[in-house]
């Protein structure tokens, strides 16, 4: 990963377009609904929608906007099997934010 700061000359600069684009890669993952929705997951192995909403009690359309999100911001991958598409754990991704927690709390 790129570092916050950009060592130029001899003073430290913050890098803000890669400290925001941290910010979305966390805060997509720091929502209770969307680390359930992460965790069901994790369980099945590979889910539609529909499972996701019926397990969790929630409308279609919050499911959708929250996988949005994660599909967005790389922690989840898709598979389309005929008119359905299956939502699976970016495994790679997860290990990545696993690290970059880490790393802050060091």
């Amino acid at each position: 990963m790129e570092a916050i700061l950009n060592n130029k000359s001899s003073s430290k600069e913050i890098n803000f377009d890669l400290l925001n684009r941290s910010a979305e890669f966390l805060r997509a993952i720091n929502h209770p609904l969307r680390q359930k929705i992460l965790a069901l997951i994790e369980v099945e192995g590979k889910v539609n929608v529909t499972k996701i909403y019926i397990s969790l009690r929630l409308e279609q359309s919050v499911a959708s906007q929250h996988l949005s999100i994660l599909r967005k911001s790389g922690f989840v991958l898709t598979q389309r099997e005929g008119k359905y598409i299956y939502y699976a754990l970016n495994k790679e991704r997860i290990a990545q934010a696993n690290q970059l927690i880490e790393a802050l709390n060091n």
